[in-house]
């Protein structure tokens, strides 16, 4: 089935009976739009280089929705990175109004809260189905809001890439001591932990990777997975990819949301802004599970790269250093405190019921 095919099949029939049957007739007086009145445009400004596999993609699969699921009511427009504004200012540029939505990780913006890089990822933290569970039913989309709204937005989920690999590296990682003084690309927590084992982090958008790490600005890189990575031919300026990605377990994508112009929708259209990201989180995490394997093998067999796990010692102390950075984090301050304590706990019990069924199943499956 075709993505647009399946946004319209999904999208429509989760919301058939209430959004749909609403287009048909007058909202009341104040809303936005009249049936058959003027249609609702948006922009959608990206944190990803326009189009890009994936997560470029991943933001059009989201407008798709929201315009098929609209009846041609709303039309949102997706920019990429560099286009209206540069991918790191994405969320001032929603907060302010110049872009009504926005397409991104939350890790981009621990300047603005730090409590925000737990809705991204976690290193050693919720892979993405224990992401997606914490968020919808375990507290976590209700502290998200609260950390956002100070700034007018209203974040949901749009999109998760699954584990991540570890990254591309131009020597073998063989001891904790290989990271000293190692420059990485590495966001969010992955790059506070990667700094207290002694490298340098630096946080740069997806567009200037290959040049920063051909040009030796950067020693290494982490991006996302053998799909993503595949594309922007990191093969070619690194010869080590590393798994597993330890700092990056399920990382969750974004849409961010002004406040404003959400509150000024009618109900059944801000109903299909929300329904819509739940759609293109779900579709996003199983292209990305159907991609990898295909574009890792032709990376490791065409284009002879060496793929290397990383060392149990190595694993083991990044564990505790990132333990040690995570509580650090989440004793910022009386929120933070809270969205860490949410998150552990739904941590502890995911993984205690995974083991029974997840782990023990990948186990038998072995056998």
């Amino acid at each position: 089935m075709k993505r647009r095919d399946f946004v319209k099949t999904v999208g429509i029939g989760a919301l058939a009976g209430g959004a749909l049957a609403a287009c048909s007739k007058k909202e009341g007086a104040g809303t936005a739009v009249m049936s058959g009145g003027k249609k609702v445009e948006w922009k959608m400004v990206t944190t990803w280089p326009k189009n890009f596999p994936g997560l470029g993609t991943g933001a059009n699969t989201l407008a798709e929705a929201i315009n098929q699921m609209s009846g041609g009511r709303m039309e949102v427009k997706v920019y990429g990175a560099n286009e209206l504004v540069p991918a790191l200012e994405v969320f001032d540029a929603v907060s302010s109004g110049t872009a009504e939505m926005g397409h991104g990780a939350a890790y981009y913006w621990k300047g603005k809260s730090e409590a925000a890089q737990f809705f991204a990822a976690v290193p050693f933290g919720l892979n993405a189905q224990e992401m997606n569970g914490w968020l919808y039913h375990g507290g976590g989309m209700e502290l998200w809001n609260e950390v956002y709204a100070p700034f007018g937005l209203i974040p949901a989920a749009a999109g998760n890439t699954g584990v991540q690999m570890g990254g591309w590296f131009n020597k073998q990682i063989n001891s904790i001591a290989d990271l000293k003084g190692l420059k990485m690309r590495i966001p969010g927590l992955g790059g506070e932990v990667l700094k207290r084992a002694g490298g340098t982090p630096v946080n740069l958008p997806g567009g200037e990777l290959y040049t920063s790490l051909q040009s030796g600005a950067i020693d290494a890189t982490e991006w996302v997975g053998p799909y993503n990575d595949l594309a922007f031919g990191f093969y070619k300026v690194a010869k080590y990819y590393y798994y597993p990605g330890w700092h990056e377990p399920g990382t969750t994508l974004e849409a961010i949301i002004n406040k404003k112009a959400y509150e000024a929708l009618p109900k059944d259209l801000q109903s299909i802004v929300m329904n819509a990201c739940k759609v293109a989180n779900q579709d996003m995490l199983a292209e990305y599970t159907t991609r990898n394997n295909d574009a890792l093998q032709t990376l490791v067999h065409e284009h002879k790269v060496s793929l290397r796990q990383f060392p149990d010692d190595v694993l083991k102390k990044l564990r505790k250093l990132s333990d040690e950075v995570v509580a650090e984090v989440g004793a910022k301050d009386a929120l933070s405190k809270r969205v860490f304590d949410s998150f552990v706990k739904y941590r502890d019990q995911a993984s205690a019921w995974h083991e029974i069924s997840e782990v023990s199943y990948y186990r038998a499956r072995k056998l």
